[in-house]
């Protein structure tokens, strides 16, 4: 096979691709850009998620008219002269690949002028090819317009998803360069109308609440801590409002926007006795270190760097978020202000959340009984069942008994699989002498049958309880609501309201009754009543998370996933305890399920051990 030289519109294309992926690679880009420019002010302005059109506008200090042609040029770069100033890089772009890889798959207008310069400059240029250059007025500042963009690599293009989806990318990036840079001022126009401004004050709690909405800024702990080597400024957020993804963990190092697993860690490990597992919290931390100890050239998109100092760096963070976490009171705050109905609201519906859950489980009786009528069967032994260790060498001398136990291994090993065969086992007709024993650690019921001990998880059971009969009126179309008097009002960020407008008729479907308030708020009136005891913010907070992952439309077959989630946010918890009554029926209704051995998360409602293992734990037999 021939080796060819490819030619510099083939090696520009190729090269653009590592830098320019998708329209908010873009924006990304030439708002760094601007930020490095010194503006303090950049307005981002897209149409259909960037696809067709894009505008950034900065002030910055603008590009020399001599400058303008070279800076479209690859590896052109006003931020380093040589290798050696890669040690010390404090600008958010160095690598001159920006302008280059834009041009080479959009067609690309720039109008910019310096505060000396008497006019300014227009230059355009489509596919890597040069059209225009002309003066032209202009106030101080540079203007960038991307339109059409991989219109000419099409393959590349059909790769993109929809206009929303790549908006709502747009959203996300143009949140975090605020959240970095709250002494500069940002705006977002979408479609002609305005999504986001910030005012530039150097204020980062007033940027948390423009882009996160009252409830996150309502509950903030202050972080400002010095270092040897680095310090570390900003809020992190109470456990109370903790995410079911690292969506809201923002960090930034020098004024960049990263993800890195040594801070990722330290900030969960520093959470982890405050929160739930598998809860990630709210941060926006800016760490400002010594350029001379971090690597920034790691990948194109610069979103990963390499610290010369790492197990310092865990260290001190994660003490530093355990001491704002440790002396602060964390019971959640609530005021009356102007809105106060809207936030009765909220209270009236958790207060009725709580006492509804406190009926259930307030009871406490006796903790053995029996179920009744069902025909004598064999002894079964459920899914997840204890480990049953094969002997060791036999001797000769023990071979008989060493035969027997295999033999009884065997059997049990018989007894799983004809469970998983035949499901009807578990019918009521089958419950003949199922005792429940007892409650231990007010999470795990102990049942017993025939020669067989049976441990079930409350929280898995409920659970899967809950989602088959959800499911089944779900298939009916037979979900009814919960209507909730006054509202609960809960605030979302642009990203998460894009997901809402786009599966508005899918959260109906599943019970919800939703109303938009502008601004990144929406009124809660309804939820499935099937979860009436579930805090109403809370579960539809949890959806989106999951929705947010993949930031996409939801489908029929994303739905059972939504309803899993569900029915874990209203399930009965571990550390509740329930009276032998509620455990009775809880029971029946799992026993009575096609599957009632995992929950819909997959993890094992029950398991057991045979009397046997139990009594070779006790070494009655050897």
């Amino acid at each position: 096979m021939p080796i060819n030289l490819l030619d510099r519109n083939t090696i520009n294309k190729i090269a653009a691709g590592e830098v320019v992926d998708r329209p908010s690679s873009v924006v990304k880009e030439l708002a760094e850009n601007a930020i490095d420019a010194g503006a303090s002010a950049v307005t981002v302005e897209i149409k259909d998620g960037g696809t067709s059109f894009i505008r950034i506008t900065d002030n910055g200090c603008g590009i020399e008219a001599d400058e303008v042609q070279i800076a479209f040029k690859r590896h052109s770069t006003s931020k380093i002269k040589d290798a050696a100033d890669l040690a010390s890089i404090s600008s958010l772009g160095f690598r001159g690949e920006a302008l280059s890889s834009i041009s080479a798959v959009a067609q690309v207008e720039l109008i910019t002028k310096t505060a000396m310069a008497l006019s300014g400059v227009r230059y355009r240029i489509e596919g890597g090819e040069e059209k225009l250059m002309e003066e032209i007025g202009a106030p101080e500042g540079t203007t960038f317009v991307v339109r059409n963009l991989f219109y000419n690599t099409p393959a590349r293009r059909k790769f993109l998803k929809t206009p929303a989806t790549e908006g709502g990318y747009i959203s996300s990036v143009v949140e975090q360069l605020c959240l970095s840079h709250p002494e500069i001022s940002f705006r977002l126009i979408v479609n002609n109308q305005s999504k986001l401004q910030t005012m530039g004050n150097g204020s980062l709690k007033d940027v948390i609440y423009t882009v996160f909405g009252r409830d996150i800024t309502a509950n903030l702990i202050e972080v400002d801590r010095r270092f040897d080597s680095f310090k570390v400024k900003g809020f992190i957020g109470k456990p109370n409002v903790c995410r079911g993804s690292r969506s809201h963990e923002n960090y930034y190092i020098n004024g960049r926007y990263i993800k890195n697993a040594i801070i990722s860690k330290a900030i969960e490990e520093a959470y982890a006795p405050f929160i739930m597992q598998h809860k990630y919290p709210f941060t926006a931390l800016h760490i400002e270190i010594e350029p001379e100890l971090l690597d920034v050239n790691v990948h194109p998109s610069k979103m990963e760097l390499r610290f010369a100092n790492a197990p310092y760096l865990f260290d001190a963070l994660k003490n530093a978020i355990s001491d704002a976490l440790s002396h602060r009171e964390l019971i959640p705050e609530v005021t009356v202000d102007s809105r106060s109905d809207k936030q009765t609201g909220m209270l009236a519906s958790i207060a009725k959340a709580t006492a509804d859950k406190t009926e259930i489980l307030s009871s406490k009786t006796e903790t053995s009984f029996n179920f009744t009528k069902a025909k004598q069967e064999k002894s079964v032994v459920s899914a997840g069942s204890a480990e049953m260790r094969m002997p060791e060498p036999f001797e000769t001398k023990r071979a008989a008994k060493y035969e027997e136990t295999i033999k009884a291994l065997e059997q049990n090993k018989a007894q799983q699989l004809e469970l998983f065969e035949r499901p009807e086992l578990l019918k009521e007709q089958n419950k003949k002498d199922i005792r429940i024993v007892g409650q231990v650690f007010d999470t795990y019921w102990i049942m017993e049958f025939e020669k067989n001990m049976y441990i079930v998880d409350q929280h898995a059971a409920h659970e899967k309880v809950l989602f088959e009969e959800f499911m089944r009126k779900y298939a009916q179309r037979a979900i009814t609501t919960q209507y909730i008097s006054p509202p609960v009002i809960v605030s979302v960020t642009m990203q998460e309201e894009d997901i809402l407008r786009d599966n508005i008729e899918r959260f109906t479907d599943l019970g919800f009754e939703l109303e938009s308030f502008g601004s990144g708020e929406y009124s809660v009136s309804g939820i499935p009543a099937d979860f009436a005891g579930t805090e109403p913010k809370a579960l539809l907070l949890e959806i989106l998370d999951d929705l947010a992952q993949d930031h996409k439309r939801s489908t029929p077959e994303t739905v059972k996933d939504k309803i899993a989630t569900m029915a874990c946010k209203a399930a009965v918890k571990g550390n509740n305890r329930l009276s032998a009554n509620e455990a009775e029926e809880l029971l029946s209704k799992l026993m009575e399920l096609e599957n009632p051995y995992n929950c819909p998360h997959g993890r094992p409602t029950m398991i057991t051990m045979s009397k046997y293992e139990l009594e070779k734990k006790f070494k009655r037999i050897v």
